[in-house]
């Protein structure tokens, strides 16, 4: 009981923390809060200091940037479902400010040597003061014998803190499943499970290690990216370390002074292409912040475009990129007949509706903007459009879809930060076509055939095995009922937990149904 008050306080003051900040809420679960809720949450709004400029998810980001790192993590965590709450608002939660002020100095230094015991002071014989801190971790550089290195410290005590919240949410998730329509139709409990098992990744830096080290290898075949070398000596649980990326950020002001403009965007948008196509693993949270400008290797040739944190990356498999490449081909040729039916084709689209009418929605969505100016058609508006679109048609987007859709409107967002008249069609149209004619041509048919052929293999090495385990199920089913146990107290047992149960859930039920009980 201790627990669920306490659960239900740090909801309590999320709440209010919002309601001064009039963050805008579900109409159903508004319309059906108590008359001391109504009351409450109109006080707080009218209260000196409560926040109500700007959009709802511009508000929304300042309430979430008070309350603490694991609400930063939750609006981080929305911003890649543009699906759940519109593009206009996950763009906003984009740009929230993680900043925090440093933790000491001594606690740093007790920190690595907790993680990597007597090697410590050989590792790091020297910690400067951080560079930049915010509510996860902070970073330093220091100097060894191989050159700078970037080392993330993780924020003593935040594990804790976030398991707390997360305890919260799921608990306050539940509720909401309970008493609304709209709570069971977005699958809230699903929805911080999820959260849940991200920021669980997230604060293991071995996981962001992997990523960062993945997205190295990768970029390096084209050039348009490349990424900071994980330093494995130097990284654990809660540390990381890599090589440090010498030049200048692009949110400092004058860093693009110089900089071919054009080319540098065409950079950004063919660079996250090459990876989410050609290997299906991208960066997702793409912003100036995370891109240093580097100097060019060789006079005359470009600046090169590091890209930093690899705490938020997407992964998409052949049979998505297929459908991405498909999409995107077919909206530059004006093919939407192709699109509608490589829809069909993945099954994302429900068999009772017509190819005919979803390529005719879909063509009411790309003539529009089809001779216009780059900088007349917004990325963001077409892609909402197409969410419209899906819900009409009754689909159901996969999450890494809606991740990859979101990271395209942030890379045109950056692109057209550096040249106002980029157009990412154009920009896209040289990536995709060497994709389509490299899995279409001869080399990826042998490549198919190739892999189908394995995967044969594989599946007539497992046969006896499964055939194996439908035989003993079939002997399982031809078996006699075994004879049920007469032990009285063993059922006695079972039925005094079961009321336990029972009783322990209607009263949990019950306190949180007073915040959402309808008046």
């Amino acid at each position: 009981m201790l627990t669920a008050i306490a659960d239900y306080y740090r909801l309590a003051r999320a709440g209010a923390t919002m309601a001064r900040h009039d963050v805008v809420m579900p109409a159903d679960i508004k319309a059906r809060l108590p008359w001391p809720g109504k009351v409450a949450g109109a006080i707080l709004r009218a209260l000196p200091g409560a926040s109500r400029k700007g959009r709802p998810g511009e508000r929304f980001a300042r309430a979430l940037e008070k309350m603490g790192p694991a609400y930063i993590k939750l609006g981080q965590f929305l911003s890649t479902r543009p699906d759940l709450i519109g593009f206009d608002a996950a763009s906003d939660l984009g740009r929230l400010k993680d900043a925090l002020p440093p933790f000491s100095q001594k606690r740093a230094e007790a920190l690595l040597v907790s993680e990597f015991g007597d090697d410590a002071k050989t590792l790091f014989p020297k910690l400067p003061t951080p560079i930049a801190a915010a509510s996860i971790a902070q970073v330093h550089k220091i100097e060894t014998p191989k050159g700078f290195k970037a080392v993330k410290l993780l924020r003593p005590g935040v594990e804790k803190k976030i398991a707390l919240e997360l305890r919260a949410m799921a608990r306050g998730a539940r509720v909401v499943e309970k008493s609304s329509a709209e709570g069971r139709r977005l699958r809230a409990v699903e929805f911080v499970k999820t959260l849940h098992q991200s920021m669980t990744r997230e604060l293991d830096f071995r996981f962001e290690a992997g990523a960062a080290s993945e997205f190295a290898d990768i970029v390096k075949a084209d050039g348009f990216y490349s990424a900071p070398e994980v330093d494995w000596d130097r990284t654990s649980l809660r540390v990381l370390t890599t090589s440090w990326v010498d030049g200048v950020p692009m949110t400092q002001p004058g860093a693009l002074e110089g900089v071919d403009r054009v080319e540098l965007a065409n950079k950004v948008t063919r660079g996250f292409l090459a990876t989410a196509l050609d290997h299906g693993f991208f960066h997702a949270d793409v912003h100036e912040g995370n891109m240093i400008l580097t100097a060019p290797a060789r006079e005359g040739e470009l600046h090169g475009l590091a890209m930093i944190d690899f705490g938020i990356m997407g992964r998409i498999g052949p049979r998505e990129r297929l459908f991405l490449a498909e999409i995107m081909n077919g909206f530059i040729t004006r093919n939407y007949s192709r699109i509608a039916k490589v829809h069909f084709a993945a099954g994302y689209v429900p068999p009772e509706h017509k190819v005919e009418d979803f390529a005719q929605a879909l063509r009411s969505v790309g003539e529009p903007i089809f001779g216009k100016t780059a900088e007349s058609v917004s990325m963001g508006r077409l892609l909402m459009q197409l969410f419209d679109i899906t819900h009409q048609f009754g689909m159901k987007m996969r999450p890494e879809l809606v991740m990859l859709q979101k990271t395209m409107v942030q890379v045109e967002g950056v692109a057209r930060t550096i040249d106002p008249h980029h157009d990412i069609w154009n920009a896209a149209r040289p990536v995709v076509e060497r994709w389509v004619a490299r899995e279409f041509g001869p080399q990826g048919a042998i490549s198919t055939a190739g892999t189908l052929i394995t995967e044969t293999t594989d599946r007539l090495k497992r046969l006896p095995e499964v055939m194996d385990r439908f035989e003993a199920a079939l002997v399982q089913m031809e078996a006699p009922p075994p004879e049920p146990r007469k032990s009285s107290g063993h059922l006695w047992f079972l039925a005094f937990l079961s009321l336990l149960i029972c009783v322990t859930l209607i009263s949990l039920a019950g306190i949180g149904l007073e915040y959402v009980r309808p008046s």
